[in-house]
Parts: C-alpha cells; structure tokens; sequence
C-alpha cells in the first residue's frame, strides 16, 4: 500500500491536471461540429459556406452572442431577385466594415447547393445560417424578402427594412450606430 500524498504534492498534482485539461480544450477548440458551429458554443459558423441550420430560438442565442458590436442580418434566398440586386451591395458593406460590424445572412427555403452558389457569386465575406422552413423569419414578424435587420451593440433593433436596400441607404444606417 502506498502512503497518502502529501498536501502539497495533492495540490501540484491537482494543478497539473487542471493545466492539461486547459491545453487538451485549447488544442481541440479549433474545430467545427457538423451543423457548422464551434464546439466552444459558438452558433456563428466559421466557414460561409457551412449554413448551419438553425430554429428561432437558437437565432435569439446567435443574436445574443454577438451583443458587443453591431449586427446586419439579412434574410434572402438563392431564388429571390430583390436579393440578387442588392447581394453586391452587402458585399461591400460587409468587407468597408469588416472588423466593426458582423453580417450574417439568414437563407430561407433554399437547398443547400443552390444557397452556397449565390454566397458564392455575391462572393458574400461573412456567413449565412439556414432557415428552410422560415421559421427565424416569421419570429421576427416578416412575410416577404429580402429583409435586413441592424442590432446596435447592445443588441437592440434600430433599423429594418423589407426588399432590397441601398448601399448608402444601409450605410447610413450603421455609421449612426457606430
């Protein structure tokens, strides 16, 4: 039988598996989950081409995580010409306020193929989760699209707009929340 440890040897040995606990979930942080979202919690898909589908209640947590800086949110669809028309313009938006601003896209009743060759083409700098059913879309009391949506940094709606906005219509709405 082997003498009990000592404290301060329990308490070294304690330390050290709490320090390869904390460097097995750094190493292993940097992957995805299937549906696109970081095994760390995040709903925000990495890749913009993941579309991680997603139901309106886990759209409120998506919204609620990234409460600190202000938030575009746009609905389209692959099908939907009002999209298509202002698909550039989000684009550049997306790329003039990169790093202050996080867009995410909110693609309804597309297929997947279909959603990810119009990200594609808009060549669309920032992720788009799927809502197939337009479930997310209907929670937030719309009926057509495109809609987009500005959060300030507190989370809070300030803007919306049904059909296809401006570049500087959207503009100036997001330097007066900035």
């Amino acid at each position: 039988m082997r003498p009990p440890l000592s404290l301060p040897r329990a308490r070294a040995l304690l330390a050290a598996a709490a320090g390869l606990l904390v460097l097995a979930a750094a190493c292993g942080g940097g992957g995805r989950t299937d549906d696109g979202s970081s095994p760390g919690g995040s709903l925000l898909p990495e890749d913009r081409l993941a579309l991680p589908e997603l139901d309106a209640e886990r759209f409120q947590l998506l919204l609620a995580e990234l409460r600190g800086a202000p938030v575009v949110v746009n609905i389209w669809a692959s099908w939907c010409e009002p999209c298509r028309d202002e698909g550039p313009h989000l684009a550049a938006l997306a790329r003039e306020y990169e790093g202050r601003v996080q867009f995410v896209g909110v693609d309804i009743r597309d297929d997947l193929a279909g959603a990810r060759a119009f990200i594609e083409e808009m060549d669309w700098p920032y992720p788009s989760i799927s809502d197939p059913d337009e479930e997310i879309k209907s929670s937030l009391g719309y009926l057509g699209q495109p809609v987009t949506i500005l959060y300030d940094a507190s989370g809070a709606k300030t803007f919306d707009w049904e059909g296809a906005i401006g570049e500087d219509q959207l503009r100036g709405e997001i330097e007066r929340v900035l």
